[in-house]
């Protein structure tokens, strides 16, 4: 499916509406098996003023009559979180692209996401195989314009194929309780992304992706204009 997104100029410099992909586990929030989430985490976690909920969520495995299991997972959410999407769905249209399962996303993103803020959900399926990694996230199924779409991910490798439109951001855990990555960090750089016309060099000039995927040993694809 393609989103597309309408650009305008509303001065000779300041340019409007741009297309934000946010990815989930370790990005918005922190997720666990309830089962294997020693007390201790959790208890330290909420008396720091970390918000979490309790969720069931379909697994991919079967019990031994065949039917599918019910996972139980507690969910940290990201300091910050829903201030974040608020404030950025005010100038961009938030999409969420995440390598989960639907079975697992689809509820946890319910939780978060009262307020339909994302235009658009995708899950593993809508990721690609490339030679270098799997559930790769290609934007070309998002926008055609690479101008203005930028993703926000933990993980760099995600973005492989348009490195020149990737954040990549710290990873989030239970641990960090003072994690203010959202509001600090990355919100103010979307905002100033959002006054560019072309999101690509400034992007390029702060965070070298292209150089950084060569250290490790991985060729570019040329990239859209």
């Amino acid at each position: 499916m393609i989103i597309v997104s309408y650009s305008f100029i509303v001065s000779e410099n300041i340019w409007l509406s741009i297309q934000v992909v946010l990815d989930l586990d370790e990005t918005l929030v922190s997720a666990y098996e309830s089962s294997s989430l020693p007390a201790i985490v959790r208890t330290q976690a909420v008396e720091a003023g970390l918000h979490c909920f309790d969720m069931e969520c379909m697994s991919t495995e079967k019990d031994v009559d065949g039917k599918e299991k019910v996972n139980r997972v507690t969910v940290f959410e990201r300091p910050g979180l829903h201030e974040f999407l608020q404030k950025t769905s005010e100038f961009a249209d938030l999409i969420l692209f995440t390598a989960g399962l639907e079975g697992y996303a689809r509820p946890l993103v319910d939780r978060i996401d009262l307020r339909n803020r994302f235009k658009l959900r995708l899950y593993r399926p809508s990721t690609v195989t490339t030679e270098y990694r799997e559930h790769v996230k290609d934007l070309s199924c998002v926008s055609k314009d690479f101008c203005r779409v930028v993703i926000v991910d933990n993980n760099p490798f995600s973005f492989i194929l348009q490195p020149l439109n990737g954040i990549p951001c710290v990873p989030f855990s239970a641990g960090q309780h003072d994690d203010d990555q959202l509001m600090e960090v990355i919100f103010p750089l979307l905002k100033h992304l959002s006054l560019q016309r072309d999101v690509r060099p400034p992007l390029h000039e702060m965070f070298h992706m292209p150089e950084w995927f060569e250290k490790h040993g991985i060729s570019q694809t040329d990239q859209a204009v």
